[in-house]
């Protein structure tokens, strides 16, 4: 991805700032975190987060998504205007190491980093050295897709309801009993994948990039990553590891992902003998909402890996 430098967040910190002292002069706290109509403006991050924050938040919130629907996550830059609206955010939902430029222009005092509330996993074991330092994953030691997990996602949506509680105090039963019925939503996802994934013939997972580690970790899968971002291209050495592994376990598929070429993916499995399939690693909005997208992944891991009822 293009990356986003330190030096060029404060410079847009900077003229956020001026822009901001322009329009509002001397106003009160409270006008620089609410929208019009008197709700506190929350700022999630890309599309997982802003579903789970609109759930949370309901009405007593105003939401506002950070990266537009088709737009890889990883490839944000953020303009004044975004530099602007973090700023004046009451709350901002994020996951530090998926959005370099908004790691660096978020304020740590209204800012709620989803990670922080779920216990992680480490980082893909087998990524490409080449690359990386413009994906930001080298700074990171932990996976931070960690929302393909509904259990850790609940354990988020909880916390996330107290820190809406905390910064709009009028309306903080609404986001605790919010956040209790999508944790409860999720925990029911999470039941079915559990069921569903339970008898599966084969548990290996070969995907285009290592999106699904917490999905692997939770339902006792083995994710095997052709790379670890979907922008770096795997060396000769990593596809021939990658197939020797994916023939010996009897791989019938290989997954690619909505946003990302299939080039790489294609080329495997015909290597292999295999077929591809579309797994969606849920970093842009899909079709429908996340709970449909979760429960069409979880169909296409059934049939991919011969899993029973």
């Amino acid at each position: 991805m293009s990356g986003f430098s330190r030096s060029s967040a404060v410079g847009l910190l900077a003229a956020a700032s001026l822009l901001t002292t322009a329009a509002c002069g001397s106003g009160s706290a409270e006008t620089s975190t609410t929208a019009s109509g008197g709700k506190p403006e929350v700022v999630a991050a890309f599309y997982p987060l802003q579903w789970l924050t609109e759930q949370v938040g309901g009405s007593d919130a105003s939401v506002t998504g950070l990266t537009a629907p088709g737009v890889e996550p990883h490839d944000l830059e953020l303009s004044i205007q975004q530099v602007t609206e973090l700023k004046k955010a009451a709350l901002t939902v994020y996951i530090k190491g998926i959005q370099p430029a908004v790691d660096d222009a978020v304020d740590p005092a209204k800012s709620f980093d989803a990670a922080t509330a779920v216990t992680t996993i480490p980082a893909g074991e087998h990524a490409e050295e080449e690359g990386e330092e413009e994906h930001g994953h080298e700074e990171l030691s932990y996976d931070p897709h960690l929302w393909l997990d509904p259990s850790r996602l609940a354990t988020a949506a909880t916390e996330l309801g107290e820190r809406l509680a905390t910064a709009d105090p009028a309306h903080a039963q609404g986001y605790r009993d919010r956040a209790a019925t999508t944790a409860a939503t999720l925990g029911t996802l999470d039941q079915e994948l559990t069921q569903g994934l339970t008898t599966c013939r084969s548990r290996t997972l070969v995907t285009a990039h290592e999106a699904f580690g917490y999905l692997a970790d939770r339902y006792k899968l083995k994710q095997v990553g052709i790379t670890l971002d979907p922008e770096t291209e795997p060396s000769p050495a990593r596809l021939s590891e990658v197939a020797k592994l994916a023939k010996a376990e009897g791989v019938t598929t290989i997954f690619t992902e909505a946003l990302v070429s299939p080039k790489v993916a294609e080329v495997l499995a015909s290597q292999v003998g295999a077929k591809t399939a579309v797994l969606d690693p849920l970093e842009s909005k899909p079709s429908g909402d996340y709970l449909s997208a979760m429960r069409d992944n979880l169909k296409t891991l059934q049939t991919a890996l011969g899993c029973t009822a």
